[in-house]
């Protein structure tokens, strides 16, 4: 058996000698060999480097989620010393979602330039800015604009998990992509749930009068995870040129169709984990009167659907992506009917019991929809190549670019999801003073994208993409 070829930041040195496999160096490298799709060559060499990369970008998109999601805990911390009611609440945590969202494509982009460990390394890097400013200026007497530079700022976290899903998408082959990249995804996702358990703790112990303790934990894990990228994590070749093929896509209307899409899934996932415990607050304050009372719950639904998702991808692997995202989004209308009952008729069980229902709902979704993806660009390589003739291989790379460039692209349309999910709950509660208007509008939204991929997806058809 023979080790891959490497391509190392000093000078070039020849290949070694047949003989065992030996693991890579633990220092920058770029593989100048990946075939996923070869099974020797998985076999041999490419599943356990697509482990140790995948679980490396796990842990760096887990604490990129942790600092994008600060602020959905942060706000339980802001008492009335802080002067800020419900509605400034609802817009500090909107602020970061659409600061990520902005960032998730020059961050898609930044893998193909630089390369996917390099880019890693630099974004979590990033990621000590707003941590380290939020620890010092989260005082009462601070300025309402301040705290929207500081959550402006966290908007940083959110870019790392579109640089993330690129990344990994290129290191596993198709058969395989629905299950990494919900691994990737989920395990990214759960960096919600903690820094939401990490707050819940703070709160228990030390009270609402120490939210720096909060930013302060996260320092030292941002260095770590930075060191650990830089040392054990691979540049693929295979990630190049995406800049480009963000131009190609967009002349395609399965690009919009899929972003829609996903902007219901995502969307929904990360607008309810930011404004989850706000809205609690606001609706049902009588019953829970203590920032305590209110993380316990706010920590359960992110942690449910950031579980979900790997379930997802990988149903999609086995049953289909659109079959599995048309039966969320049909399930997820049925959920928002149950939370707009609940609400009307004041039964928090009710609510509490159907909103974990939606996040489980949304991670499932989350999973299928990124799994959808790479099929659907396949599937059209596929069907191009035997009408015009060209080469098998240079129509799978041209999926492998459509469909990484698409990630990021669907990432960030889908991420603005939880900016509209925070504007539409900031918009309800300050004319109605309730939730009822923001859950009527998602439940027209799930009907719109269910009734979307059974008609471009699923609807017999002689021109529907086989595969998706």
């Amino acid at each position: 058996m023979r080790t891959w070829p490497v391509r190392t930041t000093g000078p070039a040195t020849p290949p070694p000698p047949p003989g065992p496999a030996r693991p890579a160096p633990a220092r920058a490298r770029t593989l100048t060999e990946w075939r996923p799709e070869d099974p020797d060559f998985w076999e041999r060499v490419g599943a356990r480097v697509a482990r140790r990369n995948l679980w490396l970008s796990v842990l760096t998109e887990h604490i990129g989620f942790s600092i994008w999601s600060m602020w959905s805990v942060l706000v339980l911390f802001l008492g009335p010393e802080y002067g800020i009611d419900a509605a400034g609440k609802f817009t500090l945590t909107a602020v970061p979602t659409a600061v990520g969202a902005a960032l998730r494509l020059p961050y898609t982009a930044a893998v193909g330039r630089f390369g996917g460990r390099n880019w890693t390394v630099v974004s979590a890097l990033l990621l000590l800015i707003p941590t380290a400013f939020v620890a010092v200026v989260l005082e009462p007497g601070v300025s309402y604009s301040t705290l929207l530079v500081a959550a402006a700022v966290a908007g940083v976290g959110g870019g790392n998990f579109a640089s993330s899903m690129a990344n990994i998408n290129a290191f596993y082959p198709q058969r395989l992509k629905g299950r990494a990249l919900g691994i990737n995804a989920g395990g990214g996702n759960l960096g919600v749930p903690a820094v939401q358990l990490v707050g819940l703790l703070i709160l228990a112990t030390a009270g609402a009068a120490h939210p720096r303790l909060l930013p302060l934990i996260y320092l030292p894990l941002i260095a770590l995870t930075t060191v650990v990228a830089a040392l054990r994590m691979d540049n693929v070749p295979t990630t190049r040129e995406t800049g480009p093929a963000l131009r190609e896509i967009t002349r395609d209307r399965h690009t919009w169709v899929m972003s829609l899409l996903y902007l219901g899934t995502f969307g929904s996932f990360i607008g309810f984990s930011f404004a989850f415990g706000l809205v609690l607050q606001a609706q049902f304050h009588h019953q829970l009167d203590t920032p305590v009372k209110v993380a316990c719950l706010t920590v359960l639904g992110p942690l449910l659907g950031s579980l979900a998702r790997p379930f997802g991808g990988a149903w999609a692997d086995r049953l289909g992506g659109a079959r599995v995202t048309l039966a969320t989004f049909a399930a997820m209308a049925v959920g928002t009917a149950l939370i707009l009952t609940a609400s009307r008729l004041h039964l928090p069980a009710l609510f509490l019991a159907a909103f974990a229902v939606l996040f489980v709902l949304s991670g499932i979704g989350n999973g299928s929809t990124y799994r959808m993806i790479p099929a659907l660009h396949r599937a059209k390589a596929r069907r191009r190549a035997l009408a015009d003739g060209s080469a098998p291989a240079a129509a799978e790379a041209t999926a492998q670019r459509h469909a990484t460039a698409l990630i990021g692209l669907a990432g960030a349309i889908g991420a603005f999801g939880g900016v509209l999910v925070n504007v539409a709950f900031r918009q309800s509660f300050l004319t109605a003073h309730n939730g009822d208007a923001a859950y009527l509008a998602f439940l027209a939204f799930y009907l719109v994208c269910s009734a979307l991929t059974w008609t471009v997806y699923l609807r017999p058809s002689p021109h529907r993409l086989s595969g998706v």
